[in-house]
């Protein structure tokens, strides 16, 4: 009798789902996979690449192999799994439709792109899933908040002042915890089905196979994967608790190299969850000051959430020209000034000594980003930041379209914070944060028999030291392509006229400030974002009525 039911008799169709990996390279808080898994009969895990676009995009060798590196220990937590990673070649648009009629697939689920440019390609991926009569899951898990929620909370416009923004999410409930890691159990019989030439078909290329020359390619600093992600994780949390315990260390020479606890480019990638690293530093919190966390703890999320935000629905965050947040400023186009600048070749030590390290381990410390990004623009080269941004996104192994735009913008003086009047000096700067010097002569060995007493500016060197030094300034190194105070004035000046010009972007009650050419201690300099896990409130720079909360960089997470 049962079997003439006609809804008894009704067969549910198989579910067949393909995970798209992008961003968000982990199985643990991973919402999108796991909602897809769920009643599954097969599932696949892909990330799709471009060969043609390795070859020719402006990303470095050392970005490439993080993410190869990323893509190589997923697929070896997929095989744990007895399942496999699937390297597709090709373009989302032309190579998802196929692979979706090959495998017969019914469901595609991946994680929710915030910025703009991805936020259209999905829309466009969607719209051809409905077509194919396949369901789509995408879920947030790249920010920690839905992004949209927030700018509905502002009124439908995102928030440009990072109070606004820390008031609105004080309204808000907290970010939904991390999910658990993707295990057997939870797969129950739900399967990938893999060939024998699934290595030839769909295995992680090579940086040789990409079309890189790897040769003289030195070994890598930050090793790639969800792996490293949570075990740096675990070190950077028991090095919290330390600091809790027994106060702030101390700015030293050895804090501008990279740190085993660093998290930045792991966060980017996605393969280290934000939400994780939110809630067991909560619970550090909790568990050493037995009190619930101040906003301020979460600082370097923040300040990452709050750029994500203000760039969601400007697909132009990344120009001066179109962009309704950036002050038009005339900058100058010079071609030389800004090669010898991303090449390490501008005379002065400290600045070429961070772009060294930047262009050969792709890392940088905070305080260094905002040195070489004030040299370039407002400061010494006066050339648009918008240049220095890719540079950025060339070599840093953290920078991401959202946060490395929005930083460029801040610290040029463009948007979000307009006192133009701080200048970072390159040389008593660099004497601030490196005394004796030693960290450029590591970066720059052909100065480094140089007294300290001359390493920050051996154009004054005597000519016998020079010669002792086995290193003549003008011929084994570059003599200073500026003078420092003069051009910083000038530059001052140029940016005091622009301003003039935008009253909008000024307190009328404050009264002019004497532009002065200020060397911070980098003991003393606010931090912002960086203050994360400190467990101290981040510091403020007052002047006038201006006053603002001052980021580091903000792909920072974890290097202090």
């Amino acid at each position: 009798m049962a079997l003439n039911n006609p809804i008894m008799s009704v067969e549910t169709k198989p579910k067949h789902t393909v995970h798209w990996f992008r961003k968000g390279l982990r199985l643990h808080d991973n919402p999108s996979l796991r909602e897809g898994l769920i009643g599954a009969t097969t599932f696949r895990c892909v990330f799709i690449l471009d060969p043609w676009f390795a070859g020719s995009s402006n990303v470095g060798i050392n970005k490439w192999r993080f993410l190869l590196q990323s893509l190589e220990d997923l697929d070896h937590s997929l095989r744990k799994l007895n399942s496999r990673l699937f390297v597709i070649r090709g373009q989302p648009a032309d190579a998802l439709p196929k692979l979706f009629k090959e495998w017969g697939t019914t469901n595609l689920t991946f994680e929710e792109d915030p910025e703009p440019f991805g936020r259209v390609r999905d829309k466009n991926i969607m719209s051809m899933c409905r077509a194919m009569s396949i369901s789509v899951i995408s879920r947030v898990s790249h920010t920690l908040y839905q992004l949209e929620r927030i700018i509905n909370k502002n009124g439908g416009k995102a928030p440009l002042t990072y109070h606004q923004f820390q008031t609105v999410i004080a309204s808000m409930e907290c970010p939904p915890p991390a999910e658990p890691t993707v295990n057997h159990k939870f797969l129950k019989a739900c399967y990938t089905p893999v060939q024998d030439d699934h290595d030839e078909l769909y295995g992680v290329p090579t940086l040789e196979e990409l079309g890189f020359d790897t040769q003289g390619l030195r070994p890598p600093l930050w090793q790639g994967g969800e792996s490293e992600a949570l075990a740096r994780l675990e070190r950077h949390l028991e090095r919290k608790a330390w600091v809790a315990s027994f106060g702030r260390p101390k700015m030293t020479p050895h804090s501008l190299l990279a740190s085993q606890t660093g998290l930045s480019p792991y966060l980017r990638f996605g393969c280290l969850s934000t939400r994780l690293f939110y809630y067991q530093l909560t619970d550090l919190y909790k568990k050493i000051k037995k009190a619930v966390p101040p906003l301020s703890l979460h600082g370097q999320l923040l300040w990452r959430e709050f750029f994500y935000c203000a760039a969601t629905k400007n697909p132009n965050f990344d120009k001066m020209l179109g962009n309704p947040i950036c002050v038009q400023i005339p900058w100058d186009r010079n071609k030389e000034a800004l090669a010898k600048w991303a090449n390490g070749q501008t005379g002065f030590p400290w600045i070429d000594a961070i772009m060294t390290q930047l262009r050969e381990e792709g890392w940088i410390h905070h305080l260094a980003r905002h040195a070489v990004a004030c040299f370039l623009t407002r400061g010494d080269l006066w050339v648009s930041w918008e240049e220095g941004q890719k540079v950025f996104d060339e070599l840093l192994l953290d920078a991401d379209w959202s946060v490395n735009a929005g930083m460029w913008m801040w610290l040029s003086c463009s948007s979000f914070f307009q006192q133009f009047f701080h200048c970072y000096c390159p040389v008593r700067f660099g004497r601030k944060a490196d005394p004796n010097g030693d960290y450029i002569r590591k970066y720059l060995p052909v100065l480094k028999n140089f007294p300290t007493r001359y390493i920050h500016e051996p154009w004054n060197a005597p000519e016998a030291v020079q010669k002792a030094a086995k290193c003549i300034v003008g011929k084994e190194y570059s003599l200073p392509m500026v003078n420092h105070v003069v051009v910083s004035r000038i530059n001052m000046e140029r940016m005091k006229q622009v301003y003039q010009h935008l009253a909008k972007y000024r307190d009328p009650g404050a009264q002019d400030t004497q532009p002065a050419v200020l060397c911070p201690d980098p003991k003393n300099t606010p931090q912002g974002a960086d203050c994360l896990g400190d467990f101290v409130q981040t510091p403020k720079i007052e002047t006038g009525h201006i006053k603002e909360e001052v980021p580091s960089s903000l792909s920072q997470q974890g290097e202090n």
